[in-house]
């Protein structure tokens, strides 16, 4: 391992480590007593703080089209971090107001840390992908390798391990040795780390969100294996996580900013091409350090993208009618209720004991506050507006 990659590996670590802390009573006290210090005017801006990848698009779109100021509230410029364990530290401390996170990651934080906060709204659905070399053609390949994870609590991990166990496969972590032919090392990575790690040969591939999985096929170092909508279908990634304070004391600016985020969602299904080129680079925001070229690959892709996919088996449920990433706010009360059970039968590091006693029907119900999305959804149109039934009610379906 070359020292720049060795660092890679280092830094990584030393952030899943923080962002572990974090996410413990203990390791968020300091923050949370920071943020109660804090005061916040009633006419407090919106600060937001996210990461620069496509999750983010709702917050970004609503700030870059002015959709915040239209409904009356001051929104600074969204602040891009870098790790997630830099999006909560800003976040459980108050520097920041508003943020996008796993939506696994929110179970932890809510019942982990304790840290007083809540789930608004849904940022987008599917986004994600699992990202391999270009001579691994099936998961089963992946056995005896290492692939890497966002966060131990993501998504991503749990759909990972949804294949691996279908597959035959046993997902492990293992700091030293390599894994037997009938397991998969699991290391936690920045998502920025992985696109290098997977050229290098450092890791067999990894799952993330986008727009990572775009750049190694644009870059030509990787290549879809598989979609992650199209293992959970529709499945949230990334949520809206806002302060208890905040919903508690000012209602109405809250509901005003969530009406600014449906917006964005609803003017981003009909923009995807422009969407792309707002989050780029080359916009004067610069949002994001990505190309017009790997963002449109994601939120606006060719048709023919799709037969291809069909015919490499990223995409096995051709009849579900995924799209790459999509746009939808509600927060469905069984996915919540699904992703506690999933996440009891799922291997993660760290102190599980929160997660073993958790209800899922009694964590869901206290972690997601719908009535605001409620509104804004109905006010914008109805679920129909997002090509849903007008129902807030759904049954998951989950097929590796």
């Amino acid at each position: 391992m070359s020292a720049d990659e060795f660092t890679r590996f280092d830094v990584s670590r030393r952030q899943m480590l923080k962002l572990s802390a974090l996410l413990t009573a203990a390791g968020a006290a300091p923050l949370l007593r920071a943020y109660e210090a804090r005061a916040e005017a009633p006419d407090a801006p919106l600060r937001i703080g996210y990461l620069p990848i496509t999750d983010a698009t709702p917050l970004l779109v609503a700030h870059g089209k002015g959709f915040f100021e239209e409904q009356g509230i001051k929104a600074e410029k969204p602040v891009r971090l870098r790790s997630w364990a830099q999006v909560l530290e800003a976040f459980i401390s108050g520097q920041v107001n508003a943020v996008h996170l796993l939506s696994p990651m929110t179970v932890w934080a809510r019942f982990g840390s304790k840290a007083p906060a809540k789930v608004v709204a849904w940022n987008h659905t599917s986004g994600s992908g699992l990202s391999v070399l270009p001579h691994i053609n099936s998961v089963k390949d992946l056995g005896g390798t290492t692939v890497a994870i966002p966060f131990w609590y993501s998504i991503h991990n749990v759909v990972l391990q949804i294949l691996l166990r279908e597959n035959g496969l046993v997902p492990v972590s293992k700091r030293t040795g390599k894994p037997a032919a009938n397991e998969v090392n699991l290391v936690v990575m920045a998502p920025a780390d992985m696109v290098p790690a997977l050229a290098s040969k450092q890791i067999s591939g990894y799952i993330v969100a986008e727009p990572f999985n775009a750049a190694s096929e644009v870059l030509g170092v990787g290549k879809m294996l598989r979609f992650t909508g199209d293992v959970w279908k529709d499945h949230a990634c990334c949520l809206v996580f806002m302060h208890e304070r905040d919903i508690q004391q000012r209602p109405e600016w809250v509901q005003r900013a969530v009406n600014a985020m449906v917006k964005a969602q609803l003017w981003t299904r009909d923009h995807r091409a422009e969407t792309a080129s707002l989050l780029s680079k080359d916009n004067p925001n610069q949002y994001t350090p990505h190309s017009v070229e790997v963002l449109t690959k994601v939120l606006a892709p060719p048709p023919s993208d799709e037969s291809i996919y069909v015919k490499s088996g990223a995409i096995k449920h051709a009849d579900w009618r995924e799209r790459r990433i999509d746009f939808q706010p509600y927060p469905y009360p069984s996915y919540t209720e699904e992703l506690v059970r999933r996440l009891k039968n799922t291997l993660v590091e760290g102190d599980r004991g929160f997660l073993d006693a958790l209800d899922p029907a009694a964590a869901g119900r206290e972690l997601v506050d719908d009535s605001f999305v409620k509104q804004a959804i109905v006010a914008s149109g109805g679920m129909a507006a997002f090509g849903l039934p007008e129902t807030f009610s759904r049954s998951e379906v989950i097929a590796a």
